[in-house]
């Protein structure tokens, strides 16, 4: 774990509920089953479809910004090596070009929840993004579903750096479903995302950054565990207990 500054970061009200997984899981459900679903969430639009790719997006009510989404396949690599890859921090460091920082700060022995700290480059000639954020996991063998939520949160010990532009508002939400089992090749995702970066390009400019940078990162971030499986780079299995510490109290997720 990394050292913090001064100012205890405090859990209550800020850990990834049991609750918050289980909401997560369901939206690949709703997405594939509307019509078990009689009260409509807010439209998505269609916006880039791509064979075993497609992103939609929706406003975000109140502000200039959108929420995305994205379905997506692979057949190459299995749903391990993919979950793996996504949260290994050591790893992404390697991989990721665009990361300056990412650390593993606290971790809630309750819940298994993590607290991170991320600055990443962003296009000249913006300044570089920092998020101070929370992520859990789970793992759900009797569903065959993986799901990894994150949020941006606020910590005392973490103040802001004049280089950097701290972002308050991020969120992410992973459901990952392997085609057959964990260890064997091909899986359908669901990414869920918005944030604030905190710029002053205009909607739609904005709305484009994301909306090819997503794909792209998708892309790296599947590349990422490709090499990893063709090189038996060493990479932490979070599904294994005996390859390293796991967090405790990870909830066995149910539809509502």
């Amino acid at each position: 774990m990394a050292a913090l500054g001064t100012g205890a970061f405090v859990w209550d009200g800020r850990r990834i509920e049991e609750e918050e997984l289980r909401r997560s899981a369901q939206e690949l459900q709703q997405l594939e089953n509307p019509e078990e679903f009689r009260e409509q969430e807010r439209p998505w639009e269609l916006i880039m479809e791509r064979e075993h790719f497609r992103l939609w997006r929706r406003p975000i009510p109140g502000s200039h910004l959108f929420q995305y989404r994205v379905f997506g396949s692979y057949t190459d690599v299995t749903p391990r090596q993919f979950f793996n890859v996504q949260l290994d921090t050591e790893y992404r460091k390697q991989w990721d070009p665009l990361v300056l920082r990412l650390e593993v700060l606290e971790r809630d022995p309750g819940s298994g929840s993590e607290l991170i700290h991320w600055v990443t480059r962003f296009p000249y000639p913006l300044f570089s993004r920092d998020y101070v954020y929370v992520r859990r996991y789970s793992v759900d063998s009797d569903r065959n579903l993986m799901v990894l939520v994150s949020r941006a949160v606020e910590h005392p010990g973490i103040p802001e750096d004049p280089e950097h532009v701290r972002v308050r508002s991020y969120e992410s939400r992973m459901v990952i479903r392997p085609h057959r089992g964990f260890d064997e090749n091909g899986f359908d995702y669901l990414l869920t995302y918005s944030d604030n970066p905190q710029t002053v390009f205009p909607r739609y400019c904005l709305s484009w950054m994301v909306s090819s940078g997503m794909p792209e990162f998708l892309e790296k971030l599947h590349s990422a565990a490709l090499k990893a499986k063709k090189m038996e780079l060493e990479v932490r299995d979070y599904l294994s207990p005996s390859k390293g510490p796991e967090p405790r109290g990870a909830a066995r997720l149910e539809y509502a």
